[in-house]
Protein backbone atom coordinates (compact mmCIF):
# COMPACT_ATOMS: atom_id res chain seq x y z
CA UNK A 1 0.00 0.00 0.00
CA UNK A 2 1.45 3.49 -1.04
CA UNK A 3 1.98 6.32 1.89
CA UNK A 4 0.61 9.46 1.24
CA UNK A 5 1.61 11.19 4.77
CA UNK A 6 2.07 10.39 8.53
CA UNK A 7 0.46 11.70 11.53
CA UNK A 8 2.12 12.68 14.85
CA UNK A 9 3.77 9.81 16.04
CA UNK A 10 3.56 7.31 13.36
CA UNK A 11 6.98 5.43 12.34
CA UNK A 12 7.91 6.95 9.43
CA UNK A 13 11.48 6.72 8.50
CA UNK A 14 14.23 3.88 9.23
CA UNK A 15 17.88 4.00 8.48
CA UNK A 16 20.65 1.79 8.88
CA UNK A 17 24.26 3.36 9.65
CA UNK A 18 26.85 1.18 8.90
CA UNK A 19 30.72 0.56 9.36
CA UNK A 20 30.91 -1.71 5.74
CA UNK A 21 28.45 -0.13 3.18
CA UNK A 22 29.10 -1.67 0.42
CA UNK A 23 28.57 -5.09 2.75
CA UNK A 24 25.48 -3.99 4.36
CA UNK A 25 23.93 -2.56 1.20
CA UNK A 26 24.65 -6.45 -0.50
CA UNK A 27 23.21 -8.14 2.28
CA UNK A 28 20.01 -6.23 3.24
CA UNK A 29 19.37 -6.38 -1.44
CA UNK A 30 19.88 -10.05 -1.25
CA UNK A 31 17.68 -10.39 1.73
CA UNK A 32 14.52 -8.29 0.73
CA UNK A 33 14.99 -7.62 -3.24
CA UNK A 34 15.55 -3.56 -2.61
CA UNK A 35 16.74 -1.17 -5.13
CA UNK A 36 19.06 1.26 -4.03
CA UNK A 37 19.45 4.77 -5.17
CA UNK A 38 23.30 6.06 -4.10
CA UNK A 39 23.53 9.43 -3.96
CA UNK A 40 27.18 10.81 -2.95
CA UNK A 41 27.74 12.67 -0.06
CA UNK A 42 31.34 13.22 1.94
CA UNK A 43 31.66 10.37 3.67
CA UNK A 44 30.68 8.40 0.93
CA UNK A 45 27.16 7.47 0.11
CA UNK A 46 23.53 8.01 1.42
CA UNK A 47 21.16 4.87 0.05
CA UNK A 48 17.88 5.20 -0.58
CA UNK A 49 16.72 1.17 -0.50
CA UNK A 50 13.36 1.09 -2.96
CA UNK A 51 10.72 -1.48 -3.75
CA UNK A 52 9.82 -0.43 -7.27
CA UNK A 53 11.20 2.90 -6.98
CA UNK A 54 9.32 3.92 -3.88
CA UNK A 55 11.71 4.66 -0.98
CA UNK A 56 11.22 2.42 2.63
CA UNK A 57 14.34 2.97 4.63
CA UNK A 58 18.13 4.38 3.71
CA UNK A 59 21.60 3.82 4.71
CA UNK A 60 24.93 5.10 5.22
CA UNK A 61 28.57 4.68 6.15
CA UNK A 62 29.52 5.95 9.87
CA UNK A 63 31.43 8.96 9.50
CA UNK A 64 34.41 9.16 11.97
CA UNK A 65 32.49 10.69 15.12
CA UNK A 66 30.30 7.59 15.01
CA UNK A 67 33.02 4.88 14.30
CA UNK A 68 32.44 4.14 18.17
CA UNK A 69 28.97 3.03 17.89
CA UNK A 70 27.65 -0.26 16.74
CA UNK A 71 25.92 -0.84 13.02
CA UNK A 72 22.71 -0.15 13.77
CA UNK A 73 18.97 1.11 12.56
CA UNK A 74 17.37 4.25 13.66
CA UNK A 75 13.58 4.74 13.54
CA UNK A 76 12.01 8.12 12.77
CA UNK A 77 8.56 9.25 14.08
CA UNK A 78 6.44 11.99 12.48
CA UNK A 79 5.84 14.98 13.83
CA UNK A 80 3.72 18.02 13.43
CA UNK A 81 6.67 20.88 14.47
CA UNK A 82 9.86 19.54 15.70
CA UNK A 83 11.15 22.12 16.94
CA UNK A 84 8.10 22.10 19.54
CA UNK A 85 8.37 18.39 20.00
CA UNK A 86 12.03 18.45 20.48
CA UNK A 87 11.70 20.96 23.70
CA UNK A 88 8.75 18.72 24.87
CA UNK A 89 11.64 15.80 24.65
CA UNK A 90 14.28 17.78 27.26
CA UNK A 91 11.26 18.59 29.09
CA UNK A 92 9.69 15.63 29.76
CA UNK A 93 13.71 14.32 30.79
CA UNK A 94 14.91 12.82 27.61
CA UNK A 95 18.01 14.57 25.82
CA UNK A 96 18.49 15.96 22.42
CA UNK A 97 21.84 15.00 21.07
CA UNK A 98 21.80 16.30 17.64
CA UNK A 99 18.95 19.21 15.51
CA UNK A 100 16.68 20.62 15.27
CA UNK A 101 18.08 20.63 11.75
CA UNK A 102 16.78 20.92 7.84
CA UNK A 103 18.06 18.26 6.13
CA UNK A 104 17.43 20.23 2.33
CA UNK A 105 14.00 20.89 1.25
CA UNK A 106 13.78 17.25 2.33
CA UNK A 107 12.63 17.99 5.91
CA UNK A 108 14.17 18.75 9.41
CA UNK A 109 14.74 16.57 12.23
CA UNK A 110 16.14 15.79 15.47
CA UNK A 111 18.21 12.79 17.10
CA UNK A 112 16.95 12.08 20.38
CA UNK A 113 17.00 9.67 23.52
CA UNK A 114 14.58 8.82 26.12
CA UNK A 115 15.61 8.77 29.97
CA UNK A 116 16.33 5.36 29.60
CA UNK A 117 19.07 6.33 26.98
CA UNK A 118 16.49 4.46 23.72
CA UNK A 119 18.48 6.55 20.64
CA UNK A 120 15.63 7.44 18.25
CA UNK A 121 14.99 10.24 16.16
CA UNK A 122 11.62 13.33 14.86
CA UNK A 123 10.86 13.89 11.12
CA UNK A 124 8.95 16.96 10.23
CA UNK A 125 8.53 15.76 6.35
CA UNK A 126 8.38 18.44 3.89
CA UNK A 127 9.20 16.92 0.49
CA UNK A 128 10.09 13.75 1.66
CA UNK A 129 7.36 12.31 4.03
CA UNK A 130 9.35 9.03 4.68
CA UNK A 131 8.29 5.69 3.77
CA UNK A 132 6.37 5.70 1.14
CA UNK A 133 5.10 1.91 1.15
CA UNK A 134 3.60 -0.01 3.98
CA UNK A 135 1.12 -3.36 4.89
CA UNK A 136 3.32 -5.35 2.31
CA UNK A 137 6.12 -7.92 2.63
CA UNK A 138 10.03 -6.35 3.51
CA UNK A 139 8.44 -2.97 4.23
CA UNK A 140 8.47 -2.01 7.89
CA UNK A 141 5.54 -3.04 9.70
CA UNK A 142 6.21 -2.71 13.51
CA UNK A 143 8.47 -0.99 16.03
CA UNK A 144 9.09 -2.36 19.37
CA UNK A 145 10.61 -0.85 22.66
CA UNK A 146 12.60 -2.97 24.98
CA UNK A 147 13.28 -1.01 28.06
CA UNK A 148 13.34 -1.73 32.26
CA UNK A 149 11.14 1.28 32.95
CA UNK A 150 7.97 0.60 31.17
CA UNK A 151 6.39 2.66 33.47
CA UNK A 152 8.50 5.39 32.81
CA UNK A 153 8.54 4.91 29.28
CA UNK A 154 5.12 5.11 28.86
CA UNK A 155 4.76 8.94 30.36
CA UNK A 156 7.34 9.95 28.28
CA UNK A 157 6.15 9.11 24.83
CA UNK A 158 2.67 9.87 25.27
CA UNK A 159 4.05 12.94 26.20
CA UNK A 160 6.42 13.88 23.49
CA UNK A 161 4.21 11.87 20.72
CA UNK A 162 0.83 11.83 22.03
CA UNK A 163 0.49 8.32 22.36
CA UNK A 164 -2.24 6.45 24.23
CA UNK A 165 -1.48 3.10 24.84
CA UNK A 166 -3.61 -0.32 25.82
CA UNK A 167 -2.21 -4.21 27.01
CA UNK A 168 -2.17 -6.38 24.67
CA UNK A 169 -3.46 -10.01 25.30
CA UNK A 170 -0.39 -12.49 25.82
CA UNK A 171 0.06 -14.71 28.35
CA UNK A 172 3.21 -15.19 29.64
CA UNK A 173 4.44 -11.44 30.20
CA UNK A 174 3.40 -7.47 29.83
CA UNK A 175 2.92 -6.35 26.67
CA UNK A 176 1.73 -2.53 25.76
CA UNK A 177 0.78 -0.96 22.14
CA UNK A 178 1.12 2.47 21.62
CA UNK A 179 -1.38 3.61 19.86
CA UNK A 180 -2.22 6.87 17.07
CA UNK A 181 -5.73 7.13 17.01
CA UNK A 182 -7.13 4.19 16.63
CA UNK A 183 -4.07 2.77 14.82
CA UNK A 184 -1.54 0.40 16.89
CA UNK A 185 2.24 1.61 15.95
CA UNK A 186 4.19 -0.24 17.98
CA UNK A 187 4.66 -1.81 21.15
CA UNK A 188 7.10 -2.13 24.47
CA UNK A 189 7.76 -4.95 26.30
CA UNK A 190 10.03 -4.89 29.64
CA UNK A 191 13.88 -6.44 29.57
CA UNK A 192 14.28 -9.00 32.63
CA UNK A 193 17.36 -10.23 34.08
CA UNK A 194 17.12 -12.32 30.80
CA UNK A 195 18.30 -9.63 28.66
CA UNK A 196 21.51 -8.95 30.78
CA UNK A 197 23.23 -5.50 30.48
CA UNK A 198 21.52 -5.17 26.69
CA UNK A 199 21.30 -1.21 26.72
CA UNK A 200 16.97 0.04 26.43
CA UNK A 201 16.70 0.07 22.74
CA UNK A 202 13.50 0.68 19.36
CA UNK A 203 13.79 -2.76 17.46
CA UNK A 204 12.33 -2.41 13.92
CA UNK A 205 10.23 -5.22 12.31
CA UNK A 206 9.93 -6.09 8.99
CA UNK A 207 6.97 -7.80 7.36
CA UNK A 208 8.14 -10.58 5.05
CA UNK A 209 6.03 -13.53 3.31
CA UNK A 210 7.51 -16.87 5.02
CA UNK A 211 9.82 -16.40 8.56
CA UNK A 212 11.18 -19.60 8.44
CA UNK A 213 12.27 -19.17 4.59
CA UNK A 214 14.03 -15.72 5.39
CA UNK A 215 15.98 -16.92 8.16
CA UNK A 216 17.21 -19.55 6.51
CA UNK A 217 18.47 -17.34 3.50
CA UNK A 218 19.46 -14.66 6.60
CA UNK A 219 22.09 -16.82 7.64
CA UNK A 220 23.09 -18.24 4.58
CA UNK A 221 24.08 -14.00 3.67
CA UNK A 222 26.07 -14.30 7.15
CA UNK A 223 23.34 -13.40 10.05
CA UNK A 224 23.07 -14.36 13.34
CA UNK A 225 20.21 -15.65 14.50
CA UNK A 226 19.61 -14.44 17.90
CA UNK A 227 15.95 -15.62 18.33
CA UNK A 228 14.64 -18.23 16.19
CA UNK A 229 11.21 -18.46 13.95
CA UNK A 230 8.81 -18.50 16.64
CA UNK A 231 5.15 -18.40 16.83
CA UNK A 232 2.82 -15.41 18.15
CA UNK A 233 -0.58 -16.67 18.58
CA UNK A 234 -2.99 -14.72 16.30
CA UNK A 235 -0.42 -12.51 15.31
CA UNK A 236 2.70 -14.29 13.50
CA UNK A 237 5.87 -15.80 13.30
CA UNK A 238 8.45 -13.69 14.28
CA UNK A 239 12.52 -14.00 14.60
CA UNK A 240 15.50 -11.60 16.24
CA UNK A 241 18.42 -11.26 13.89
CA UNK A 242 21.82 -9.98 13.42
CA UNK A 243 23.20 -8.99 10.38
CA UNK A 244 26.73 -9.39 9.13
CA UNK A 245 28.16 -6.54 10.98
CA UNK A 246 26.03 -6.74 14.37
CA UNK A 247 22.68 -4.43 13.05
CA UNK A 248 20.13 -5.89 14.80
CA UNK A 249 16.64 -6.27 13.42
CA UNK A 250 13.29 -8.65 13.40
CA UNK A 251 11.63 -10.56 10.86
CA UNK A 252 7.72 -11.23 10.88
CA UNK A 253 5.06 -13.07 8.78
CA UNK A 254 1.84 -12.04 9.77
CA UNK A 255 -1.47 -13.84 10.09
CA UNK A 256 -3.71 -12.91 7.32
CA UNK A 257 -6.70 -11.49 9.41
CA UNK A 258 -9.10 -12.51 6.67
CA UNK A 259 -8.15 -16.13 6.48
Amino acid sequence: MKVQQYQQGQPCWLELATHDWAAGKAFYQALFGWGADDMPMPEGHYTMLQIEGDDIAAMYPMPQEMQALPTHWMVYFAVDDVDVTADIVKQAGGQVVAGPHSVGDAGRMALCTDPEGSRFALWQGQDHIGIKRTQEPNTLCWVELACRDTAGAKQFYSQVLGYHTKLADMADFEYTEWYVGEQAVGGMMAMTEEWGDAPAHWMNYFAVEDCDASVVKAKNLGATVCVPATDIPNVGRFSVLNDPQGGFFSIISLVDPTA
